[in-house]
Parts: structure tokens; C-alpha cells; sequence
């Protein structure tokens, strides 16, 4: 009789993630839900450029050459950049935290290779629903803020780079960090404090190079610098690389720093993962429901 092969875990997480997907585009409300981000974004950014007024400031005089402002061009790239943060860093422990609660973590906890696969899905959906939202932002920076569009294949190659090496940096590690959270979701509230924070000293939006020394060395250590940098590499010309901090756009450095990122992220959330899973079980998943039913009836 011949042994079944075991599956491997990650292709059972391409096909679960495959699966998440496919709940995702049937249910609308959820949907609409991950575009909500980008269309805020964009409304707020039209809404800036047309208070501006076409009175030959930086951003009324967006576009009229041909092309795209370099303000509105550093906006988008921080938008963009910060899409693949807060997905990953935000959206993933949220998700934690409801499969936490519904009890799907405590029924993979006996599972071989569920965690690893768990990551692979999650990974996956966030790179899918991510990709859509960042080419809403491209859309719409195009036909709303008259921005540029990557011009040549190589900055395309660049872009789609930076997003995956982006993605797989913020994933696993918002996994990590969703694994040592409490179980409450007040602390998702809190924990979001600090990202916001970490978005202000990573140069998303505001120059790297006018912030002090000490919090340039801080953001330098995150991912998400390393990701809006690259994005900015493949959206703005080859001259605006003399606005960073070292003068150049980095790219070795860029890989290396995202690489290190993911690859320190699947070392350490499958075993976050599975610490936190062997604290659960049938009696605290029923403690929890209990709290929280009689926390929504007051």
C-alpha cells in the first residue's frame, strides 16, 4: 500500500488563499470595503489640487506640461507605499483577530503545515485586493490628478518588484505581530498608534531628509521606507532620485532590507502562530463568546 503523500503547505495555501478570494468577490459589502482606502485617498488628493486652484502653484500646474507634478507624483508613490503597509501590518492582524475569535486558528492548530499555509493564503489575499486597490490609485492619479504613470518597462519592473518584495516584508510580520496581540480588538486600536507614527518617520508623504538624523536612523529600520522609496524609483524621473536622503534610489539596498524583512517574517509568525494556537481551546473560545455577548447587550 503505497503512503499518501503529504501536501504541500504551500500550495495549500495558494489554494486556500485561491478560495478566500472567491468569498471576497461574492460578498459585495466586503468588497467594496477594501477599495474604500484608495477612494479616499484619491478624493482627498483631487480635492487638495483643485483647492489649489490653477494659479501656477506646484499642484495647479500639474499636468499642463505633459507631465505629472512631482508633488502629486510624491503623493501617490506615499499612497501607494502606504496601501502595502497598512494591508499588511494592518489588515493582517485583523484578520488574526477574527479567526481568532470564530475559532478557525483553534481547529488548525492540529493541522501539519497549517500555519505556514495560513501564511501563504493570507499573503495571497492581501496581494490580490492590494493589487487592485494600487491600480485604482494609478487609475485614478492618471485621469484625476493628471499624474504620470511609470514611463518605461523597467520602471514598470521596478514597481512590480517593490510591491511584491513589499508584500512579503509586511505579511508575515503583521501576522507575527497579530499572533502577540491580545485577543481584544481594543488592541488593534492601540497598536494602529504607533504605525501611524512609524508612517510619519518613514518618508512616505513628508521628505526623508527634513526630518532629524535620529528619526531618519528609526524609519530607515522599517520596511516601509524601503517600499515608498522604491515606488517613488518607479514613478518619478531619474533626476528626483537627488531629493533622497543619500542621492541615489538604492535599489540594492532596497532588496536587501525587504528581503531580510520576509525572510526574518516566515521565520517567526508560523511559531507565533502556533504558540498562540496551543493557548486556545473549546473552553476559552466559549469564555470569549460569552464576554462578548454580554459586553453587546449593555
Amino acid at each position: 500500500m503505497n503512503p499518501v503523500n503529504p501536501v504541500n503547505p504551500y500550495v495549500l495555501g495558494l489554494r486556500r488563499g485561491a478560495v478566500e478570494l472567491r468569498q471576497l468577490l461574492r460578498s459585495r459589502k466586503d468588497f467594496y470595503s477594501y477599495l474604500t482606502t484608495p477612494l479616499v485617498f484619491l478624493a482627498i488628493s483631487y480635492w487638495r489640487s483643485g483647492s489649489d486652484g490653477p494659479s501656477g502653484t506646484a499642484a495647479g500646474n500639474a499636468g499642463t506640461d505633459g507631465s505629472g507634478d512631482a508633488l502629486t507624483q510624491l503623493s501617490l508613490a506615499g499612497g501607494i507605499a502606504s496601501t502595502v503597509f497598512m494591508f499588511g501590518l494592518m489588515t493582517v492582524p485583523q484578520f488574526l483577530s477574527g479567526d481568532r475569535e470564530d475559532g478557525t486558528l483553534l481547529r488548525l492548530r492540529g493541522v501539519p503545515g497549517a500555519m505556514p499555509a495560513y501564511l501563504v493564503a493570507k499573503a495571497l489575499f492581501v496581494l490580490v485586493t492590494m493589487g487592485a486597490s494600487i491600480l485604482l490609485l494609478l487609475a485614478g492619479g492618471a485621469l484625476l490628478l493628471h499624474a504620470d504613470l511609470p514611463a518605461t518597462p523597467g520602471q514598470w519592473l521596478t514597481l512590480a518588484l517593490t510591491l511584491l518584495l513589499g508584500t512579503a516584508a509586511v505579511v508575515p510580520m503583521g501576522a507575527a505581530i497579530g499572533a502577540l496581540l491580545p485577543p481584544a480588538r481594543e488592541a488593534l486600536a492601540l497598536y494602529m498608534m504607533p504605525m501611524l507614527g512609524l508612517m510619519f518617520i518613514s518618508g512616505a508623504f513628508a521628505p526623508l531628509r527634513d526630518l532629524p538624523t535620529a528619526l531618519q536612523a528609526v524609519g530607515s529600520v522599517f520596511p516601509l521606507r524601503w517600499i515608498a522609496q522604491g515606488v517613488r524609483s518607479a514613478l518619478l524621473p531619474d533626476s528626483a532620485k537627488a531629493l533622497e536622503v543619500s542621492g541615489s534610489w538604492q535599489h540594492p539596498q532596497i532588496t536587501g532590507v525587504l528581503l531580510c524583512w520576509a525572510l526574518a517574517g516566515f521565520l517567526l509568525a508560523p511559531g507565533l502562530l502556533r504558540r498562540m494556537a496551543r493557548k486556545e481551546s473549546g473552553s476559552v473560545l466559549s469564555e470569549r463568546e460569552r464576554k462578548r455577548l454580554a459586553k453587546s447587550a449593555y
